[in-house]
């Protein structure tokens, strides 16, 4: 058997091909969307990719099944659990509960296990040469390394209403199916540490059964259903605007992307253009670089793993945009894009060098400043980060306005008073920044070293 797991960092997202090396044909599980990835590895191994598995309709990413199936010729065979309302609206091979699907010396059998979403399914492995039984569960969303799936997705980011309670008693019932199967298969999760799709997963790639029923939480409450769903529920993080999209895209038929694409340089004149007609820049730039000089109203998202989730924040899949990078960041930034759909990209410039006008500076502060005018009666300190990070410690009298949903909250922000803005370690921050300059505000200062130097120097923070 050929095993490859494939890690997205950037949306701490889990694939993985699973090749007979007999027949020589493979499998992928969850693919992300720019799927040369894949077509790679099995050309490499001599394989021809012929099955697609997916374990639910994603929220976090847009998948990349139907974009392998098209390059490939595989069949895609994805699930027909969940009701009328969950189905997927394009042609596959359904899947319900206990079907088996054969792949040379392989042995795939479907578990339904709803919880996180109705229709999720996981895929229980046998490698037949080796043994005759299952060695290996793939599970999507469902448990993860030390977490399971959250349920409260569909209510919160789709706005479909009445769900998260369900799910969770579904969960209840499909973590007792979980529990009842042999300790030694190894579990391969379709999320780690970092994704918002749980809320304390582990970091490690891969664990087993058996250790889940030691050291996850969700195992512990075998007698206490009541127990269970409530601390289910409690403190999910914030889930990114996008995740909407992504659960309809998922599902419904759409415009297919099977290559990575090559982005335009675009002239002082395209840019300017471009801005007159209040298309976007996306300064994807370290915040240290955009504080010293950035074109006006261009918005800083850094190129790192977190970009495409503050994109999904701040862009939405009818506009333009303009990405301002280096060439050589430029296929990172596409793909991470291309895996959450943005692919409305309209070029890009390589510097700021390209505005022809005069650059702003940010106003940023060190710890000293922050520590004297947090005390001034005309001073507001607001702490961007989500609510279940400000709860567990901050500054005395800051309000807590989370960056995701900053520009829902602008009447939040005062127009009278130096405001000083901070995260954790200043990414926020600096993305907050670029947005209330382009709102206008000219009285934010920002704290970019955040609670990280705080904390680190002694200071006591407020518990909620």
């Amino acid at each position: 058997m050929l095993f490859q797991h494939i890690y997205d960092k950037s949306l701490a997202q889990a694939s993985y091909l699973i090749g007979c090396q007999k027949l020589g044909v493979a499998t992928v599980i969850d693919p992300k969307r720019d799927v040369d990835t894949y077509i790679d590895i099995a050309n490499q191994n001599n394989m021809k990719i012929t099955h697609v598995f997916e374990t639910h309709i994603h929220a976090d990413f847009l998948s990349g099944s139907r974009e392998l199936a098209a390059l490939t010729g595989a069949e895609m065979y994805l699930s027909n659990e969940g009701g009328p309302n969950w189905q997927y609206e394009f042609e596959h091979k359904g899947l319900k509960d206990g079907d088996v699907i054969k792949m040379g010396n392989l042995i795939f059998e479907v578990i339904h296990t709803p919880g996180h979403t109705p229709e999720s399914i996981s895929f229980l492995l046998t490698d037949t040469p080796a043994s005759k039984k299952p060695v290996m569960m793939f599970t999507g969303d469902f448990v993860f390394v030390g977490d399971i799936g959250r349920p409260d997705l569909l209510e919160k980011a789709a706005g479909i209403q009445g769900t998260q309670d369900i799910g969770a008693l579904q969960m209840y019932d499909s973590i007792r199916k979980f529990d009842a199967l042999p300790d030694y298969i190894q579990v391969w999760p379709g999320h780690g540490a970092g994704s918002a799709c749980g809320k304390a997963l582990g970091a490690v790639p891969s664990t087993t059964v058996g250790y889940e029923k030691i050291r996850n939480w969700a195992l512990q409450y075998k007698e206490n259903k009541g127990g269970f769903v409530d601390y289910l529920l409690a403190d999910q993080p914030e889930p990114p605007k996008y995740f909407a999209m992504m659960k309809k895209l998922n599902k419904v038929e759409r415009n297919l992307l099977t290559a990575v694409p090559k982005l335009n340089e675009l002239s002082n004149a395209d840019l300017q253009s471009a801005m007159d007609k209040g298309i976007k820049v996306i300064d994807a730039r370290n915040k240290t670089d955009f504080a010293k000089g950035f074109i006006p109203n261009s918005i800083n998202i850094q190129g790192n793993n977190a970009f495409a989730t503050w994109a999904g924040w701040f862009l939405n899949y009818e506009e333009p945009f303009i990405l301002l990078a280096a060439p050589a960041q430029l296929d990172d930034l596409t793909r991470k894009l291309m895996r959450i759909g943005l692919d409305n990209i309209l070029g890009y410039i390589p510097s700021t060098d390209v505005y022809n006008g005069e650059l702003q500076v940010a106003k940023v502060i060190g710890y000293d400043d922050f520590k004297t005018k947090i005390n001034d009666k005309n001073t507001q300190v607001i702490d961007l980060r989500g609510l279940a990070e400000y709860n567990a410690g901050h500054v005395k009298d800051a309000d807590n306005v989370f960056v995701g949903t900053i520009l829902n909250n602008l009447g939040k922000i005062s127009k009278e008073k130096e405001v000083i803005i901070h995260c954790q370690g200043g990414d926020r921050s600096s993305i907050a920044y670029s947005l209330l300059a382009k709102e206008g505000f000219t009285n934010i200062t920002n704290y970019s070293p955040g609670m990280n130097e705080w904390i680190s120097l002694g200071n006591e923070t407020v518990i909620e």
